[in-house]
Parts: structure tokens; C-alpha cells; sequence
């Protein structure tokens, strides 16, 4: 998937938007920050569940990379695209737009 991919697919989901981010795009919902694109292209950070980050670790370890400081414990995934199966991945963009989406959306996705 490339950065023009996830970037599609993140602005499809509802109310999506993005915006910079210090030397980054976000991905955003009401505001709330749910992806981000660091520069260079062959990598994505994610806001998923603890849980969910736990089962990736253990299917796909070569594409979790861990995050400095206390960014890995607050939810936030740092994933090697390029090491990714697009449909995983996908599905993974959505269920970070999820984490962060207000409840009276949920129902629509």
C-alpha cells in the first residue's frame, strides 16, 4: 500500500480530514488524531488497541517497530508499510479511525 493508498483510504472514512502534524500528515476525526504518515513513505503510525497492537507483534513482528518514549504505551503503533499485506493494513487504518471516531459514527462503519 502506499502513501497515496492510505492516504485515500483515511480520508474516506467520515468526517475524516487531515492536517499537518509537526513534519507529518495526520489523519483526523473531530479532531482527534487516528494516523500518521512520517516522512519518507515506508511507514505509518496507527492508534490501536493495546490488545490488537499485542496480536500484530506476535503474527507480524517484522512490521511493528517500537516507538521512543512513552508513545508505545499510549496506544500508538508504529508499522513498516512496506512489510504490511495491504488488506491487513487496511483493516488496521480502520480500526484506528474507530479508536478515536465519536460514538454517534460508529454505527455507519
Amino acid at each position: 500500500m502506499t502513501q497515496d493508498d492510505i492516504r485515500a483510504l483515511a480520508l474516506s472514512l467520515p468526517l475524516a480530514e487531515e492536517q499537518p502534524h509537526f513534519d507529518r500528515a495526520s489523519f483526523r476525526v473531530k479532531g482527534k488524531i487516528f494516523a500518521t504518515l512520517p516522512p519518507g513513505g515506508e511507514q505509518l503510525v496507527l492508534k490501536i488497541l493495546p490488545e490488537i497492537k499485542e496480536s500484530l507483534k506476535q503474527s507480524d513482528p517484522e512490521a511493528v517497530i517500537p516507538l521512543p518514549g512513552g508513545w508505545d504505551r499510549g496506544g500508538w503503533t508504529l508499522l513498516d508499510i512496506e512489510r504490511m499485506d495491504d488488506e491487513k493494513l487496511a483493516n488496521l487504518i480502520r480500526l484506528a479511525w474507530r479508536q478515536v471516531a465519536p460514538k454517534t459514527l460508529l454505527g455507519d462503519q
